[in-house]
């Protein structure tokens, strides 16, 4: 079931959630939406700065309220952020109403597309890398759980992988 003409995408920082998506989108005529920037539009400020002033259960919340409301759009294409996963009510919203891809991606390659971003508050730590190692540890298992299916992004191209998804998509209605 399509659950809503809805993708969304789910997986760690770098693995090309948001380039991904909008590639997808693009190619199957849908709305794309990147659960970041919306928390960005609606509180008009950065998420490094909400880390700042109210840490990651602040974010955590407005993350979450976010998703209430973007899963249940139709006919949308969803990044979310790496660590939506964690909460078991944002898994389930993710279950219910859409297609969850899970987007794979080998730390030394999430490394590669994140070394050079200050804009990952989860990173500024003194050994980045080993931080990127620890999430995955914790996280891979969720996204795991709730993927209809899992895409290695770290060994094909953002077109290859959104070739991919969309002709998963397509064999549902088969």
């Amino acid at each position: 079931m399509k659950r809503g003409g809805n993708i969304f995408l789910i997986g760690p920082m770098g693995s090309g959630k948001t380039t991904i998506g909008r590639l997808l989108a693009k190619a199957m005529g849908l709305k794309f939406y990147d659960s970041d920037r919306e928390i960005e539009r609606r509180t008009g400020v950065s998420i490094p700065l909400i880390f700042e002033y109210e840490g990651e259960e602040g974010f955590r919340r407005r993350e979450h309220e976010a998703l209430v409301d973007l899963v249940r759009r139709f006919n949308i294409v969803l990044a979310t952020g790496g660590g939506a996963v964690l909460r078991e009510d944002n898994r389930e919203l993710l279950r219910r109403h859409g297609f969850v891809v899970y987007l794979k991606c080998p730390v030394d390659k999430q490394w590669e597309r994140t070394a050079k971003d200050d804009q990952r508050p989860l990173l500024k730590t003194p050994d980045p890398k080993k931080r990127l190692a620890e999430l995955m540890i914790v996280r891979a298992p969720l996204y795991e759980a709730i993927a209809d299916l899992i895409v290695d992004t770290g060994s094909c191209s953002s077109r290859q992988a959104a070739k991919k998804i969309q002709q998963a998509y397509a064999d549902l209605d088969r």
